[in-house]
């Protein structure tokens, strides 16, 4: 399909990175649990502080009751084409990790920095492969630490759409014109050498 694709690098750069952006039209075309289960493989050796590795997904297959239930914890306005979906995942983050003198649970301060990294390595894998993503924070997480059955110590961070891209014709008019690969800010925005400038 082509995408009309208006992102330009300012420096070199494989494509795969300007390729993968975050689409709400999808044909509903169920993910086969093999893919599925290679994008999980990608965020399985994304980097984390110490090895904990503290990501968790949580995933629903299209035309499964279980579908359902994680489409009732997004936000209403996701959920009007997030029904589309082939699958959905809500990524959680472990907040705590055990420490390996005093044997004891300790705060893991990178707890969502390197869940975000392993959401990035699943999100590009899903690309590589023909699929495209939609991470949203518009979910309801108390409701999703109940729905999933989650002990304490886990954090939602991120409900996750995946899915074969459809025409934005499949979408409600008010959001079609938002159906294009956005930009980004240039490096000069958030790259600072030494320190952060000074007004």
């Amino acid at each position: 399909m082509n995408d009309n694709n208006p992102r330009r690098p300012d420096y070199p750069i494989d494509p795969m990175f300007i390729r993968r952006w975050s689409p709400r039209a999808f044909t509903g075309e169920p993910v086969p649990e093999a893919d599925l289960r290679s994008m999980f493989e990608a965020a399985r050796w994304a980097p984390s502080s110490s090895n904990v590795q503290p990501w968790r997904f949580f995933y629903a297959l299209g035309g499964t009751p279980h579908f359902a239930k994680f489409l009732g914890l997004l936000s209403e306005g996701n959920q009007i084409w997030a029904k589309n979906a082939g699958a959905l995942i809500v990524l959680v983050s472990k907040t705590h990790q055990m420490s390996s003198r005093e044997k004891t649970l300790v705060p893991n301060y990178s707890h969502s920095f390197d869940t975000g990294t392993a959401w990035g390595f699943f999100a590009i894998e899903a690309s590589r492969i023909g699929w495209a993503t939609h991470a949203m924070a518009g979910f309801d997480k108390a409701r999703s630490i109940i729905e999933l059955g989650l002990p304490e110590g886990y954090r939602p961070e991120a409900a996750i759409a995946v899915g074969r891209r459809a025409d934005k014709s499949v979408l409600p008019e008010a959001i079609r014109a938002r159906e294009v690969p956005n930009s980004r800010n240039p490096q000069t925005d958030f790259v600072f050498e030494g320190g952060y400038p000074k007004e």
